[in-house]
């Protein structure tokens, strides 16, 4: 552990100090301190400001220990700025890769029979736009991230359909709310990477006789929830 030393005499006794180089001041002799403002001793936790670099030598009176003491010295902690503990050779910490979030299921169940996923979508795409707020949420049509999650792969129908976030609540939510989907979490460098597909052809047949009381889904509303750029080769 490197280390700097310098001395400090007070009334006929020298005290040497060393600074440690994990900031620690080292004292080697049994020390107690007053404030000369006031007649009551000072703890070293109190005296130490912990966002001073400096000891303020004019506030406070040094004198030898009684001989009972049986301390050898005495470590205080000196705070320093942040920008004072780097090094000029240390290099910049790394952009972390961000989180994404995702329920997935089979395309047929997310795009063509849930019938509440549309508004859904449509509601938090128009909640968004009120707010200014970029949009952070996807559909993606049989995501390569997939191939991370050999459990869930094994348990889902293709092609596939992954709902992604970055906000883990919501999707939490969502997982909640559409019941039948299978979630889990990934990190990616960028959004480019988190939301890579697989080419696929989406097609549904369309039932030969509907009697639900609203109206069917039209083919391709998924469109305005895909990644920029993939629209045309997933539809």
């Amino acid at each position: 552990m490197l280390s700097s030393a310098s001395s400090l005499t007070v009334g006929s006794s020298a005290i040497m100090l060393t600074t440690m180089s994990n900031n620690t001041l080292l004292i080697n002799k049994p020390l107690c301190l007053h404030n000369n403002n006031n007649s009551k001793p000072l703890s070293l936790p109190n005296f130490f400001n912990a966002h001073s670099t400096s000891i303020p030598l004019n506030s406070i009176s040094f004198f030898n220990a009684p001989p009972s003491s049986t301390a050898s010295f005495i470590t205080a902690v000196a705070a320093t700025d942040s920008d004072q503990l780097s090094s000029s050779s240390d290099s910049p910490d790394k952009q972390q890769p961000n989180k994404y979030h995702f329920v997935v299921a089979n395309a047929k169940f997310m795009l063509d029979e849930e019938e509440h996923f549309k508004e859904l979508l449509y509601e938090r795409l128009r909640y968004f736009g009120e707010r200014n707020r970029d949009q952070d949420f996807w559909l993606v049509i049989e995501p390569k991230f997939l191939d991370k999650f050999p459990d869930i792969t094994k348990r889902l129908g293709r092609p596939a359909v992954a709902l992604v976030s970055t906000d883990a609540t919501w999707i939490t939510y969502m997982k909640l709310r559409l019941d039948r989907v299978l979630s889990a979490s990934y990190e990616a460098e960028n959004v480019e990477e988190a939301l890579a597909s697989n080419p696929t052809n989406i097609e549904f047949e369309k039932p030969a006789n509907w009697v639900a009381p609203y109206k069917k889904y039209e083919y391709g509303w998924w469109e305005t929830f895909l990644p920029a750029g993939s629209k045309e080769s997933k539809v």
